[in-house]
């Protein structure tokens, strides 16, 4: 029976994992073409920035001219019923708005504003579901390591319990020893699971992000992973990179800038407009044929902004103190971001070249002692569950890893790791 469980422990062991036919093989940067390509959300918002455009095309439109016609509808004397003839009446009147205090430049340059700052908001949903792409896509990358190592393993124990049933049948086993590897089978069993719900969620999410409908299989090389070091630049570098890159930040900045504007623009509207037009009257005035020139403008008395302008102002102060309060936080973001990555190097590195060497040593010695009896079933039931443990937290380490410095990169935005 050791001979049997032995042989079928190695074929297992050394099998490569088949991957479905339909899955969607692809690398990072072919995911991240995908991404920018079919995301719907950025297609969307790439209508927000037209919108926004079309909004600063609005604003540096004139106002129309406004046209009046007054024709006699009756003529008593004359019992002429729309007299409008040589002896008729008729009044035609144009006038045009004209702005003062530059108010339609003002517009403008709120408006451009505006439309600024919808970029900056499409770069920011570019920047944070990048980050969600590249974390998913590594996450699944590591979980599938972990999975091919959970189905090598429970496979050699469902062959071991199938044995061992066989052996307690004969008596020649315990219950005792049989009711542990099966609790053992069932608890890598649900491990197993665990793993793979999370798997659906992250296949799931990344399938949303990169608007496929086939599962994503990550091809990720040797080279790709060994691109992740630590940034050779200062802290206070990474700080200031972050302070010129973060369209957040940025985001932040036009809407302190939009409030100045705004407030000029308010400040122009307490200022009267005039309104500017002639008159043709034909018969109505104290001449035949009157031709008039009109002027016109409202008188500041009651009504001179002063609300609008108050709030415009105060609007500033809020506007200023959330630019201050961002720039505080992308520093301390840089900075916290930078000692996770610092830490979690430290653990990878001084972490997986032990468990390599170990394990590895630990593989050889458990395969050897078990064909020799040197070692008990239940001992090497226990040595495989303590490996897959141990593979599965190594796993989700790098992971961690990797979501660590795809982390700075969403902080700093920009690719720090090319």
């Amino acid at each position: 029976m050791r001979l049997l469980i032995f042989f079928v422990f190695i074929s297992l062991f050394f099998a490569r994992p088949t991957q479905a036919q339909d899955s969607l093989q692809i690398t990072l940067r072919q995911a991240d073409s995908l991404f920018v390509k079919n995301n719907l959300l950025l297609l969307a918002e790439r209508f927000r920035i037209d919108a926004s455009q079309a909004q600063m095309l609005q604003a540096s439109l004139y106002d129309n001219p406004i046209v009046t016609l007054e024709l006699s509808t009756y003529n008593g004397q004359a019992k002429r019923v729309l007299d409008v003839g040589g002896q008729g009446q008729k009044i035609v009147s144009i006038q045009q708005l004209l702005y003062t205090a530059g108010k339609r430049n003002k517009r403008i340059a709120l408006a451009s504003e505006a439309a600024q700052l919808t970029q900056f908001e499409l770069l920011d949903l570019l920047r944070e579901l990048r980050f969600d792409v590249r974390t998913r896509f590594y996450s699944i990358h590591f979980q599938h390591q972990t999975l091919a190592r959970f189905n090598q393993q429970l496979a050699t124990l469902q062959t071991t319990v199938a044995a061992y049933e066989v052996q307690y049948s004969r008596n020649n086993v315990s219950l005792r020893e049989l009711l542990r590897l099966k609790a053992l089978l069932f608890q890598l069993n649900n491990d197993r699971t665990a793993i793979l719900f999370q798997l659906a969620d992250d296949q799931r999410a990344l399938r949303t992000l990169l608007s496929v409908d086939q599962p994503v299989k990550p091809l990720v090389a040797g080279e790709t992973l060994a691109r992740y070091r630590l940034p050779t630049q200062p802290e206070d570098t990474l700080r200031q990179m972050a302070l010129r890159n973060r369209p957040d930040l940025k985001a932040s900045e036009s809407l302190a800038k939009q409030a100045e504007l705004n407030y000029n623009l308010q400040r122009s509207l307490a200022v009267p407009d005039v309104r500017v037009g002639g008159t043709y009257d034909q018969n109505g005035s104290y001449i035949q044929n009157y031709v008039g020139l009109s002027v016109s403008t409202d008188i500041p008395v009651f009504n001179r902004n002063q609300g609008a302008i108050r709030a415009a102002r105060s609007q500033i102060n809020y506007q200023n103190q959330l630019q201050r309060q961002k720039v505080v936080q992308v520093n301390n973001e840089v900075s916290t971001s930078l000692q996770k990555v610092r830490e979690v190097e430290q653990r990878v590195q001084g972490v997986e070249q032990q468990f390599t060497e170990q394990f590895d040593q630990l593989n050889r010695g458990v395969v050897t002692s078990f064909q020799k009896g040197n070692i008990s079933l239940l001992e090497f039931v226990d040595l495989i569950e303590a490996y897959n443990d141990s593979i599965s937290q190594l796993n989700r380490l790098k992971a961690d890893r990797v979501s660590a410095y795809e982390e700075l990169n969403y902080l700093i935005g920009d690719d720090l790791f090319k």
